[in-house]
């Protein structure tokens, strides 16, 4: 008789989709900092927009600070310490994309959220899609526990 294999599952897909949400937040945190992703390093203000105007840009397009990028890597480093579990998982997408959403409309209509953190329209809309991808995924994703393997079958009973 040969032995039952029993495969090992380490994460559903909610945990998996909160660990590459955070890498990401990651990666954009130190892109932040890397000459050559980002223009206009050498002026960046520590929050808000430089005085004279001008702003350091990832990419040329999303306007950036340290404190900026210091909070996408808080953010990253957040995503990966609370997809170690279900609920922690499910959270953070849900809560992030919550507060995505609110950092959107926030730049959107308040002048004083764009005096602290260096927002502009590329900025707003791109807090808007990733707001909406978080929440997609913490609702779709985190709708079940049961892990099921690549044919379907159910891995863990419940």
């Amino acid at each position: 008789m040969t032995p039952r294999r029993v495969r090992r599952v380490r994460l559903v897909a909610v945990q998996g989709a909160a660990i590459a949400v955070a890498a990401i937040f990651l990666v954009l945190g130190v892109a932040g900092f890397t000459p050559g992703i980002t223009a206009g390093l050498d002026g960046m203000p520590w929050h808000g927009h430089h005085p004279d105007g001008s702003a350091a840009t990832v990419f040329g397009v999303f306007a950036v600070s340290v404190a900026h990028n210091l909070l996408h890597l808080g953010f990253g480093v957040a995503g990966l310490v609370l997809a170690r579990s279900f609920g922690g998982a499910r959270a953070y997408l849900l809560g992030g994309g919550v507060i995505y959403l609110g950092l959107w409309l926030y730049g959107l209509f308040d002048a004083d959220l764009r005096e602290s953190l260096p927002l502009n329209a590329s900025d707003d809309w791109l807090h808007f899609g990733v707001g909406v991808v978080m929440l997609v995924l913490g609702l779709t994703l985190g709708a079940t526990r049961v892990p099921t393997g690549a044919d379907g079958e159910i891995l863990v009973p419940e």
